[in-house]
């Protein structure tokens, strides 16, 4: 875990409040859609951002500072898996996230490359290939 203090984003289109705690056990935005034993998030805007924008359900993209509520890891998905010593600073927790405020302008992805990656995460799922979950 990283002990020096960092501003942390989760991305989503949950509408949300200050002080309001994101939980693990809702159904996870990727492959089969189980409900997520972890709760993700990034010391870099960007992934927060694709975050936002993928999340399946209805609604903006919105992107929320977050305050980890406990111990969290690398996320295996992409360390080390995908990019070797975490240079998307993504971890999850299987502890809340607190919110403390919202990053209110912030641009998404152009649509080519949004697309382009709805069409990847839909091939994995036609792969039948899961998030780490253990």
């Amino acid at each position: 875990m990283d002990t020096q203090k960092n501003e942390f984003y989760h991305g989503t289109k949950a509408d949300l409040q200050p002080g309001d705690l994101i939980v693990p056990g809702f159904q996870s935005n990727y492959g089969k859609r189980k409900k997520a034993k972890y709760v993700y998030f990034s010391a870099t805007l960007d992934a927060a951002i694709w975050g936002a924008e993928l999340a399946v359900v209805e609604g903006p993209g919105r992107v929320y500072i977050i305050e980890p509520c406990g111990p969290y890891e690398d996320d295996p998905n992409l360390t080390d898996k995908k990019y070797p010593g975490n240079p998307t600073k993504s971890y999850r927790s299987k502890d809340p996230l607190k919110i403390v405020g919202e990053v209110e302008e912030w641009d998404g992805h152009p649509p080519e490359q949004l697309e382009a990656m709805k069409m990847r995460l839909e091939e994995l799922k036609r792969l039948g290939i899961e998030a780490i979950e253990d």
